[in-house]
């Protein structure tokens, strides 16, 4: 049987696959850079958004199954993620 998180997770990166397949196509049927380059920067929303629900189903599946401290350490190292991803 398929863990209920798990499926989650796969749901939302085979949405965000199809996604940028989808844009990609958009980008090759506009033919036009500036067209391209505004779809490509409206991806870039959907990446971060994507990795932090993917995460979050993943940390709701394992909550249980960690100790406080090792909890502590996995969000002390999405913590970082998002600073790397944030920081300008």
């Amino acid at each position: 049987m398929i863990d209920k998180f798990v499926l989650g997770m796969f749901a939302l990166r085979m949405m965000s696959g199809s996604i940028e397949i989808l844009a990609a196509f958009l980008m090759l049927r506009l033919n036009q850079v500036e067209k391209a380059l505004m779809v490509n920067s409206a991806l870039a929303l959907v990446g971060p958004i994507v990795l932090i629900s993917t995460t979050a189903l993943g940390l709701i599946g394992v909550a249980d199954k960690l100790s406080y401290s090792r909890l502590a350490w996995v969000v002390c190292g999405v913590a970082c993620l998002f600073i790397g991803i944030l920081k300008k």
